[in-house]
């Protein structure tokens, strides 16, 4: 849910709001900028006075995007840190969860390829090492590969989001609902902490 309503936000904000729900409904190739002035109520020359160009306008909402996740991790601070996996898979419920507009802009992003959704991988790639390193600083100093790991995380994190339309058929409640959410998050962290075989001892597995 947005926290001002449209008609409370300035021009440049109506129109980034208005582009980020018509690219996650129909992606970038397929929006117009008069189409985005036309959600957002004002005139196709504000998107050029504002942005420059249709890609200077995707260019924003982005840094709004990758911001908004950004703001939700820097105010993560529990004050016990043995906590900081489950607060973690909050804030990653909280974002995606409740937010189908923001997963079907990540999603359109993502799957279009290019320079444009490799770049902003590469950020939130750089958002998950940073998180790892705050992570294996409270649970100890042996913490995972280095160079996969992330990619792990963002596989935990961005697959459902990527996949909802063909997981979905396979749950039988909405895969993005609260307490499946919950569920699901929970199943991460007992993965991410201890793995599908941290039980094993070293060389019990063949």
């Amino acid at each position: 849910m947005r926290a001002v309503e449209k008609s409370d936000l300035t021009g440049r904000a109506r129109l980034r709001e208005a582009a980020l729900e018509l690219f996650a409904e129909r992606g970038f190739e397929a929006t117009s900028t008069r189409a985005v002035a036309a959600a957002a109520g004002l005139s196709p020359a504000l998107v050029t006075r504002h942005f420059g160009s249709k890609e200077g306008l995707r260019a924003a909402v982005d840094e709004h995007v990758l911001d908004r996740i950004g703001g939700e991790l820097a105010a993560l601070a529990p004050a016990d840190g043995s906590t900081l996996m489950e607060s973690l898979g909050e804030v990653s419920a909280r974002l995606f969860g409740a937010d189908p507009v923001l997963r079907g802009y990540l999603r359109q992003v993502l799957v279009e390829g290019g320079e444009t959704s490799a770049s902003l991988f590469g950020r939130l790639l750089s958002g998950a090492r940073a998180e790892l390193e705050r992570l294996s600083e409270v649970y100890g100093e042996h913490g995972p590969d280095e160079q996969w790991a992330p990619f792990q995380m963002l596989c935990l994190i961005l697959g459902p989001l990527l996949l909802e339309r063909v997981m979905q058929p396979g749950l039988d409640e909405p895969m993005f609902a609260p307490e499946v959410l919950a569920r699901r998050s929970a199943a991460n962290q007992r993965l991410l902490l201890r793995g599908f075989y941290g039980s094993l001892e070293d060389g019990g597995a063949t």
